[in-house]
């Protein structure tokens, strides 16, 4: 112990901060910046397509992450400028990290309570109640709805995606009208919450929303799930279910980490709020509330069997390809920055615009593009807006991604789980329906936050 303070003795304190002013050129004309934009772009397009490629999404992002940062480095290094690119690097390095370590721990606690057969036991239930498909339409929207506020929208859709799947498999019409609904409504649900999705746990890890103050957005997400689902009600036939009679018991322990779970969030939300300390932290305790628990439930098991449950299996059944593509995408986009063209967009949307109409833009462009880097690129822009506006953007950008299937992980995932019962043309039929209830949620917020119109 001695001898660890004594070698950090050997490190001042600037060597873990720097005070140098960083310079910063624009290379928004420069060929490094056109060749950056150009391979950003067709990283992107392997991330859209990956559905049909089966090249993972992270694979692109992160080899082009490194590409854009070796060029800004090169360009640096040639004009004699030190230690200014790399200051920014390791910015967006610690931006990454704080977003890594707190997904990390979320996906562990859902991988556990998977595993522990929580939400298939949720599944079983539903299915053997032999409920008719509206009355299944209905249920499965709210529990999407109010799962994945707590939960992410990804998780959260394939749970009760698999509930229509298992109930509805000899009714396509069915599975095509409810997982349209699924994907609305996770995405609804995320946006109101820091927990559900990752674009609503960014503004808040930057501090722009107070936790408490995502809730003003309950209404509007509300409206948003309700008026398409209400319109796609009257397509449902109105047949009974087929019943199963299957149940699943949960297994030892799984209660008691759904516990565990809601006291991390809690966790989180003490050290941000009451002890003014980053969130990732109340994570990183909740994880270990998890491990002492994981630890006692190892042994209750190997009374009966040889292998117990293990936590660290939880960690390596995270979804890796994921975080690893958030990865790529925050470092590429903080290099896109860099170069200046960010100040160029939000210069072209925020200042030309206005901040309401910017943020409806935002909306759609999630649509198309995913709403991480989108909103990524909002934050890394920080234009200058009241609270309300970027409650707005937060809106916009969690439920924007529903107005195509592409535009979200849940729509994605569902694609790939229903086996062509729900595809990008079921759900673009419902593109109309789904733009009302969008419209209206910006509407209501507008109104609800005295945002004035036009």
């Amino acid at each position: 112990m001695t001898k660890l303070l004594f070698l950090l003795t050997l490190f001042p304190v600037s060597a873990f901060a720097t005070s140098d002013p960083v310079t910063q050129l624009d290379l928004t004309s420069h060929w490094v910046g056109y060749f950056a934009l150009i391979l950003f772009a067709l990283a992107y397009i392997l991330v859209m397509v990956e559905e049909f490629t089966h090249f993972r999404k992270s694979k692109p992002v992160i080899l082009v992450a490194g590409v854009i940062w070796g060029l800004i480095g090169w360009v640096y290094a040639s004009q004699g400028i030190d230690h200014s690119a790399e200051v920014a690097l390791r910015h967006n390095l610690l931006e990454y990290a704080e977003l890594f370590l707190f997904l990390l721990v979320a996906m562990t606690y859902i991988e556990a309570m998977r595993e522990r057969q929580v939400f298939e036991s949720l599944k079983a239930w539903l299915v053997s109640k032999g409920f008719t498909f509206k009355q299944l339409f209905w249920m499965t929207g709210f529990l999407a709805f109010f799962i994945s506020p707590i939960a992410d929208n990804l998780t959260t859709a394939l749970i009760t995606g698999a509930v229509v799947l298992s109930v509805g498999s000899s009714n396509p019409r069915f599975v095509s009208v409810a997982m349209v609904n699924i994907v609305v409504a996770a995405n609804a649900g995320g946006a109101f919450s820091p927990f559900g999705d990752i674009t609503t746990l960014m503004v808040w890890q930057k501090g722009l929303v107070e936790f408490s103050e995502f809730f003003v957005l309950f209404i509007p997400s509300l409206i948003n799930f309700l008026i398409p689902a209400a319109i796609m009600h009257f397509a449902i036939p109105n047949e009974k279910a087929t019943s199963t009679g299957k149940v699943v018991d949960i297994k030892i322990g799984g209660l008691t980490i759904v516990v565990l779970f809601i006291l991390t969030i809690a966790t989180a939300v003490s050290f941000h709020n009451f002890l003014h300390l980053p969130p990732v932290m109340g994570m990183m305790l909740g994880l270990s509330y998890l491990m002492v628990a994981a630890f006692f439930i190892r042994k209750i098991e190997r009374r009966t069997q040889k292998d117990g449950f293990d936590v660290f299996r939880k960690v390596a059944g995270a979804e890796w390809d994921t975080l690893l593509f958030f990865f790529g995408v925050i470092v590429s986009v903080g290099g896109l920055g860099f170069m200046g063209y960010l100040a160029l967009t939000s210069e072209m949307m925020y200042a030309s615009l206005g901040a309401t109409y910017a943020n409806i833009l935002v909306g759609l462009l999630s649509a198309v593009v995913d709403n991480i880097p989108v909103m990524f690129a909002v934050l890394t822009m920080n234009p200058e807006m009241s609270l309300n506006q970027w409650l707005l953007v937060t809106l916009t950008a969690g439920v924007g991604g529903s107005l195509l299937s592409v535009g979200s992980a849940a729509g994605v995932a569902l694609m790939g789980q229903s086996k062509g019962l729900y595809t990008f043309g079921s759900h673009l039929k419902w593109m109309p329906v789904i733009s009302l209830g969008y419209m209206a949620s910006i509407a209501i917020h507008m109104w609800m936050s005295d945002i004035p119109f036009g």
